[in-house]
C-alpha cells in the first residue's frame, strides 16, 4: 500500500506580524481587529486573504483539538514574559501543525549545517522527493522558504537560489525551551534522544544551552526515559 502524503497546509506567505498579532489575540492581549488592519492594509485579495486566515487560524487563532492546549501554553508564555522571540513561539507552533512547514525547515536545517548556507534547488528537489512531482510542490515549499525568511531565520539571495542561516536565537526563558522542544517532538512523531535534542535540524534557528534532559524530566507534558546504560529519550507523555 502506498502512504499517504502528509497534508501540505500551509501554501501561503506569511508575514511575522500578522503571526504576533494573532498570537497576541489567542493571549488575550488584542482583538481581531489589530489583525485585520494588517491584512486590509496588505491589500490581499479575498481569496488570498481567505487562505492566509486559515493558517493563521491553525497556528493560533483556532488551532486543532489536539494542539488547543498546547497553543494556550504558548500564548501564556507569550504572556508571561514579553520580551520572549515572536519567531520562536510561531515556529514551535508551525512545525507542530504543519509536517510540510517541518519538514523544509529539517532540511534547510541539515543541508546548511556544515557551511551555513544551501541552495534551494536542492531542498525543493528534496521535497519533491518527499511529496512527488505534484502542481504546486515548488511553489508551496517557496512559501514555507519565504516565510522563513520573514520570521528572521534565513536569508534568501541570488535570487532566491541560496539560502544562508541567520544568527542564531538564543532561548533563555526555560518555558519556551522545553515548549519547543515539545513541538520538534510533535514533529518528530517519536521519541527522541536528548543528546540529540539541541542539535535537531527542525529547530535550526535557535540555541538551546539549558539542560535538555533536566527540563524534560521536569515537564507535566514530556518524560525521560533511559533505555540502556547512558542513554535517555524524550517522549510525549501520553
Amino acid at each position: 500500500m502506498i502512504p499517504t502524503a502528509p497534508q501540505i497546509g500551509f501554501d501561503r506567505f506569511i508575514r511575522l506580524d500578522w503571526v504576533a498579532a494573532a498570537l497576541k489575540v489567542r493571549a488575550g492581549m488584542a482583538n481581531l481587529d489589530e489583525l485585520n488592519e494588517l491584512l486590509d492594509a496588505a491589500g490581499l485579495g479575498l481569496a488570498a486573504r481567505k487562505k492566509t486566515r486559515t493558517v493563521l487560524n491553525r497556528l493560533w487563532l483556532e488551532p486543532r483539538a489536539d494542539l488547543f492546549d498546547f497553543a494556550n501554553r504558548g500564548a501564556e508564555i507569550f504572556k508571561a514574559h514579553p520580551g520572549v522571540p515572536v519567531p520562536a513561539l510561531s515556529w514551535g507552533m508551525a512545525i507542530a501543525t504543519y509536517p510540510f512547514f517541518g519538514k523544509v525547515a529539517e532540511l534547510v536545517g541539515r543541508l546548511s549545517a556544515l557551511q551555513g548556507d544551501c541552495s534551494s534547488a536542492e531542498v525543493h528537489r528534496r521535497m519533491s522527493e518527499i511529496y512527488g512531482e505534484r502542481e504546486g510542490i515548488y511553489r508551496m515549499t517557496n512559501r514555507v522558504l519565504q516565510s522563513q525568511a520573514g520570521w528572521g531565520t534565513l536569508e534568501r539571495v541570488q535570487n532566491g537560489r541560496r539560502l544562508i542561516r541567520r544568527p542564531p536565537i538564543t532561548l533563555t526563558e526555560n518555558e519556551l525551551v522545553v515548549w519547543l522542544v515539545e513541538a520538534a517532538l510533535r514533529y518528530a512523531g517519536r521519541a527522541v534522544s536528548t543528546a540529540l535534542l539541541q542539535s535537531m535540524a527542525v529547530l535550526y534557528p535557535f540555541v538551546l544551552n539549558q539542560s535538555l534532559a533536566y527540563l524534560v524530566s521536569n515537564s507535566p507534558h514530556l518524560e525521560l526515559r533511559s533505555e540502556g546504560p547512558g542513554t535517555q529519550f524524550a517522549f510525549l507523555r501520553d
